[in-house]
């Protein structure tokens, strides 16, 4: 039975030609997924482990900072070489044209250690020296163009200030190496701009020779009060960043083998059509097989070789071709502008097993039921039919069990739209996975009302037309097996579309509804006090507000206030109260429901903060808000709140003016702050073409990864129809013989391929709009504007999509079939 399965392989290389190209894209999608995220892991893991060398224990702040006094103890305990006192906070460098170097990534400063900093290695020029030198990291300095001597724009969130490059120098930090930008002043003047004076973020100590970083830690931690003071080694800390990145790829790589999951997935419908096909047409030879000794088993283990061999094949090219779609993805990242540590491929020992153990797997399985099912037909009834149709009863069974499923799994979807998004998402997958299954086994019921809907347009096709839609009927099952491959695919692609479509609209309404300020002023830091009086002074604003957030301790642990200004506050956000009155003043605030649903408050309760100072305060809650985009949690008055702050300043600034938003109100404001590169200045609808933006290009990334699940349904199509075209060769050869064309006989096979990949496309729309309507409904408490929206103008084109599709599809299989001899075609078993 081995020599005879692998005789079958080579007898139709072939017909399974295109299972293979299904099975290896997808096995090569989950290979090239994990050798792209291993090797941009390691590359990250090696470059940060590097950049932390020269620590070989990090002293960070417990309760209190880290000062002068702390440093030089820590520089002095036995078995320590030197230390450095760390400073570092969010600094924006402009580049020629004044905007952010690193936008979409990490812009951070710090402070350069006395004249020769053996973090950083100068590459030219001098260490900086007071308020009017920095250095920049020389990939930074390499992508700006700017050299040693040139005058650059840098904000920490104040005002803009100008200094001159003194010096460029290299560095192995991680978030630089991304793509980020570094600026790094001296000491004093970075402690200054960073609120910092005299204290620092993190104290590094380095080891003397011949001492060990655990007998380091023990010293200091018998040297520095365990109060003030927590202790971390070198190889902690590497370990520790190791693993914050291995998550971050962990997250990436899941996302990517899901995507791959679905290629997979859409494959199995081509692997189990692809065998359906090749042991109905050897019902006879498998028939014989029986006849002479053979056993249910023996035949079911002759079919699985066989895809045991295919499987095996696409996996070991998967794995080929997966290897080089990861040195193309992390190619491509350096041509999209992200900066990767160098590195080489890494090609684990775990993905050289699992890319053909997936796809041996995948293939076995999808073989497993028409191996079953071939060795299940008598051998007399095979012998005596070249195909065996299914019983009455077989069909009962299989629509029952699909209504069944297609039933419940629309009840568990309905139920779960109502449980809300943390409760609902585990039951709204169950339906999911049952409403596909069940749509699944019914295709092939509901292939025929359809496919005969389609009867008016094809007869215009005369013969080819009445032929095509024949032979999309004749055998519904093989029919229903290659639409679902495109269903799949354009299910998923139409629900993201609709659920997209729908929170732009909901966003953009929201926004609307609940901001009532002109203007949000906001940084990806901090914005200081200095630029916050600017703000005040501008000529027209009449409203303003500072989002201030701050730490406090709050029954025994640290939570989140949020600084207003309590007289306008209400004016510049529409917060919907939900018990008593909106009040913010004095000692009363507002909270918001979730916040008081987790202490447990309601308008009147009282308790107890203490404050970054150490003051205590008890506050009264006045009364209870809806949360909105702005704000959330517990509401100050910054009149209250601001005394007890070392450092007042706000995540965002709200302001009103008295003519409404414009573009020479923005202009003002711009200038305001001295055309600050870190601070942004939008309006709501600015806010709200942001979002819609961020929205559009998840789409378009998600439809990038979908299009494998679209090229693997192509594939199917085109197996399908020229398999079906060898099935079909006598019959063709007789068409023919009476008079049909090779136009006629390419039309022919063309329109049949237009109506499955159609109605495969019907299908998807259909279950892609009910998701996104579903999704839409699980999230509506927390975006309660949430309200669904077809992009009919897209469905269109999703349709037309499937229509391409068919037709390209049958190029192939089309010309097959035309230019079958048809003397030799009639003659075909």
């Amino acid at each position: 039975m081995f020599r005879t399965a692998l005789r079958n392989v080579l007898a139709h290389k072939t017909r399974l030609l295109m299972t293979v190209l299904a099975v290896m894209l997808g096995v090569a999608f989950v290979s090239g997924t994990l050798v792209f995220t291993n090797a941009i892991s390691a590359a990250y893991q090696k470059s940060s482990a590097k950049s932390l060398d020269h620590v070989d224990v990090a002293v960070t702040a417990a309760y209190s900072e880290l000062t002068d006094a702390l440093l030089e103890k820590s520089a002095k305990v036995p078995g320590a070489a030197g230390a450095i006192g760390v400073v570092s906070g969010y600094t924006v460098l402009a580049d020629k044209d004044g905007r952010p170097v690193s936008e979409a990534w990490e812009q951070r400063g710090g402070n350069y250690w006395g004249d020769k900093d053996p973090r950083y290695p100068l590459t030219s020029g001098t260490a900086p020296h007071g308020k009017n030198e920095v250095a920049i990291d020389a990939e930074t300095a390499r992508r700006t163009g700017y050299q040693v001597g040139d005058t650059v724009r840098v904000s920490v969130g104040g005002p803009v200030m100008t200094p001159k490059i003194a010096g460029i120098f290299t560095t192995d930090d991680g978030d630089v190496t991304a793509g980020g930008s570094l600026v790094l002043f001296d000491t004093p003047t970075a402690q200054k701009l960073f609120f910092m004076t005299g204290t620092y973020n993190r104290i590094d100590v380095q080891a003397a020779p011949g001492t060990s970083q655990h007998a380091l830690l023990t010293a200091l931690e018998k040297a520095l009060p365990k109060d003030r003071a927590e202790f971390s080694t070198g190889k902690a800390l590497a370990d520790a960043q190791a693993k914050r990145i291995d998550g971050r790829m962990s997250k990436l790589r899941q996302g990517l083998l899901a995507f791959a999951g679905i290629s997979l997935f859409v494959g199995t419908f081509i692997i189990a059509n692809t065998f359906t096909m090749l042991v109905s047409q050897r019902t006879r030879e498998l028939a014989l097989l029986r006849a002479v000794g053979a056993s249910r088993r023996q035949v079911i283990r002759s079919v699985l070789i066989e895809a045991f061999v295919v499987g095996a094949v696409a996996g070991v090219a998967g794995l080929v071709v997966g290897i080089g779609i990861g040195a193309a993805l992390r190619s491509l990242l350096g041509m999209l502008g992200a900066n990767v540590p160098d590195g080489p491929l890494v090609v684990t020992s775990g993905t050289v097993v699992t890319a053909p153990a997936v796809g041996i797997v995948v293939t076995m399985l999808a073989a497993w039921l028409p191996g079953r099912r071939a060795a299940k037909i008598p051998p007399v009834a095979a012998m005596s039919s070249v195909h065996a149709k299914a019983t009455v009863k077989s069909l009962v069974l299989r629509n029952t069990i699909g209504a069944l499923c297609t039933g419940a799994g629309v009840a568990v979807i309905v139920a779960a739209t109502s449980m809300g998004t943390e409760k609902g998402q585990n039951p709204m997958a169950l339906g999911a996975v049952l409403l596909i299954t069940g749509v699944f086994v019914l295709t092939p019921l509901l292939s025929r009302p359809l496919i005969a809907a389609a009867a008016p347009a094809l007869r215009a096709f005369g013969v080819a037309g009445r032929l095509a839609r024949q032979n999309a009927l004749r055998n519904p099952r093989r029919t229903a097996a290659t639409a679902s491959a495109l269903m799949i695919g354009l299910t998923l692609i139409t629900g993201m579309t609709v659920v997209a479509s729908s929170l732009q609209k909901a966003t953009q309404e929201k926004v609307t509804a609940s901001l009532r300020a002109d203007y949000v002023v906001s940084t990806s830091g901090e914005l200081s006090p200095d630029a916050q009086k600017r703000l005040a002074r501008v000529d027209g604003v009449t409203d303003l507000s500072p989002l201030r957030n701050a730490d406090v301790r709050l029954d025994g642990k640290i939570d989140t206030v949020i600084g207003v200004n309590g007289a306008s506050i209400a004016k510049l956000i529409d917060l919907k109260v939900t018990d008593d009155a909106f009040k913010v003043t004095g000692t009363q605030v507002a909270v918001d429901t979730a916040s008081a649903r987790q202490y447990g408050w309601r308008a009147g309760s009282t308790f107890t903060v203490a404050y970054e100072d150490g003051k205590k305060q008890k506050l009264t809650v006045a009364g209870l808000y809806q949360d909105t985009n702005q704000v959330a949690g517990i509401l100050v008055d910054n009149a209250t709140l601001t005394p007890h702050l070392s450092n007042p300043t706000a995540t965002s600034v709200l302001l009103k003016t008295s003519d409404g938003a414009s573009s020479a109100m923005k202009d003002k404001l711009i200038k305001a702050l001295g055309t600050n590169p870190a601070i942004e200045v939008q309006s709501r609808q600015d806010i709200a073409d942001v979002d819609a933006k961020l929205l559009t290009l998840m789409l378009n990334m998600l439809y990038g990864l979908l299009a494998m699940a679209v090229i693997v349904a192509v594939l199917g199509v085109v197996n399908t129809l020229a398999m079906s075209v060898v099935e079909r060769s006598q019959e063709i050869g007789m068409l023919r013989a009476v008079g049909l064309d090779r136009r006629g006989i390419k039309r022919m096979v063309r329109l049949e391929s237009l109506v499955i990949s159609l109605f495969g496309g019907v299908l998807g729309i259909g279950l892609g709009v009910f998701f996104g309507w579903a999704v839409g409904e699980l999230g509506k408490k927390d975006q309660p504007t949430f309200e669904l929206v077809l992009p009919w103008g897209r469905l269109a084109l999703f349709l037309v999509l499937a229509a391409v599709v068919g037709v390209l599809a049958a190029l192939w299989p089309a010309r097959r079939a035309a230019r079958l001899n048809m003397l030799e075609a009639i003659k075909a078993e």
